[in-house]
């Protein structure tokens, strides 16, 4: 989703970061003081010191404030002000970054069914309160409820505020994320596209919403592995914003992170890895080591060394990132699941199976408890330890699992997903480890031939799977070689 934008004053520092929060803790500190812990300078004090809070990855103390704010609100004012609507959306918000979705889409519902009572469907606020509730709605792996609310909000925004608003452009850019990480990526280019246009005439160039946008529409074109025009735009745009914003800015560093992604899907991974560690480097600098954006980016950095065949680095880095993650979130947090699946990836990759196969099922059963059997996370953490059981030769178990995985997912997702057609290629490589290679030549075709349709015939996963069907069908005719000699 879009980052908003920050609350500190540029340039941003540790030291600038450090003493603005000092500035807002006395702000409040003197408010509750001079006119008492619920008036409304307090509350407003409040609410900013929260932001910052957030921002600078201590959510535990936003929550704990946007809390205190949301009671004394809902003490003084009721329940349907305009100010506790306020103070309860930034709670969810905040209980939404914080990894806490289920505890924000409760909040950001009563919002809604209050401002569709008092203001009408189609009020600006109403269709905000619809676009946060959408991007609580993903935050939880609620994919179809998330796609249909950002959807219905972009629609009422674009024909009450007219397509160019900036609350319709901000609503079109998180859909267009959630269509990039759905698959939907030619939907996801044009949205994005659309936004940069709007922008680059309204703003201009240099605008961080413009920036946003030419960043969103850089990781689309990698996911659509159109890298002959990602990476020059990626280029640019961290560029641009080392330059407009400063070389720590969070955003620049974010441009940083995706640019290096980029690299790595091309296959230049020495300067992928550099440019993850600049990423890094800059993020505990400026955030802290802590950070949940530093621990995203150096769990992006242990990605690329795995693609590189640094598995060793690979491991350190996971293990890392995901001890900061358990002690940071906890073990039951999304970030953190998504953590342990990386480094049982990782071990697999390394040979070290049983670890790998331990560690792959405690996540599923985690991840079927906290999110259900039909969650995507749950779906990908099926798929990893179908994966593992055929890298240790346990391919009557792997074959299940990848069936139950494809099945799933072609009633989720349909049979054109990415996500189905990577399940797809998956059962195909596990039918030809066990020497099913009729049944492995029918399903590469059926992966081959979606992915040709949705990703395009030189998108890296469709070169990929035309060079496994070859090989699979050399294979085929190898076997088939001594029946068809005859004795001369």
């Amino acid at each position: 989703m879009e980052r908003e934008r920050d609350p500190f004053k540029p340039p941003i520092s540790p030291a600038a970061m450090a003493a603005q929060t000092a500035e807002l803790e006395r702000a409040v500190a003197d408010a509750e003081s001079a006119v008492g812990p619920k008036h409304p300078d307090t509350l407003a004090a409040r609410g900013a010191l929260a932001r910052c809070y957030l921002f600078a990855g201590r959510p535990a103390e936003a929550i704990a404030l946007h809390e205190k704010n949301l009671a004394a609100c809902e003490e003084l004012l009721g329940p349907d002000h305009a100010d506790t609507l306020q103070s309860r959306n930034d709670l969810a918000v905040t209980y939404r970054s914080a990894g806490r979705a289920a505890e924000a889409i409760p909040l950001h519902e009563r919002n809604l069914a209050i401002q569709e009572r008092l203001l009408g469907p189609d009020h600006p606020s109403t269709l905000a309160t619809r676009a946060n509730l959408a991007s609580a709605y993903w935050a939880a792996g609620r994919i179809g409820p998330a796609l249909a609310a950002y959807r219905q909000a972009l629609d009422g925004q674009e024909r009450v505020l007219g397509p160019e608003h900036p609350e319709t452009t901000a609503t079109r850019g998180d859909l267009a994320d959630a269509y990039r990480a759905d698959g939907r990526i030619p939907e996801s280019i044009a949205m994005h596209a659309q936004n940069l246009a709007i922008r680059e005439r309204q703003l201009g160039p240099d605008d961080p919403d413009t920036l946003a946008s030419r960043h969103g529409l850089g990781r689309a074109f990698t996911a659509a592995g159109r890298l002959v025009d990602a990476v020059p735009l990626l280029q640019q745009t961290a560029a641009d914003r080392e330059r407009v914003l400063g070389a720590g800015h969070p955003d620049t560093l974010a441009s940083r992170n995706s640019l290096a992604a980029a690299y790595t899907a091309a296959g230049w991974f020495g300067d992928a890895i550099e440019l993850h560690e600049q990423a890094v480097a800059g993020a505990e600098r400026v955030l802290g080591a802590g950070h949940p954006d530093t621990l995203a980016f150096r769990n992006d950095l242990a990605a690329a060394c795995q693609q590189a065949g640094q598995t060793s680095a690979a491991i350190e880095l996971c293990q890392q990132v995901l001890a900061a993650r358990e002690d940071l979130l906890g073990p039951d947090h999304p970030d953190t699941l998504a953590s342990r699946n990386d480094l049982a990836a990782a071990y697999a990759k390394a040979g070290r199976l049983a670890e790998a196969i331990t560690m792959h099922q405690r996540n599923l059963a985690d991840l079927e408890r906290l999110l259900g059997g039909d969650h995507p996370a749950t779906l990908t953490s099926r798929g990893n330890l179908a994966a593992a059981y055929g890298r240790a030769g346990r391919l009557p178990e792997a074959i299940a699992l990848h069936e139950q995985t494809l099945a799933d997912r072609e009633r989720l997702l349909g049979p054109d997903h990415p996500a189905t057609l990577t399940s797809c290629n998956n059962l195909a490589a596990a039918y030809a480890r066990a020497g099913r290679l009729r049944e492995s030549i029918g399903y590469y075709k059926r992966a081959l031939n979606g992915r040709k349709r949705v990703l395009g015939n030189d998108h890296p996963a469709t070169r990929a799977t035309r060079e496994a069907l070859t090989h699979v069908r050399d294979r085929r005719d190898a076997s088939l070689l001594p029946w068809r000699r005859r004795p001369s």
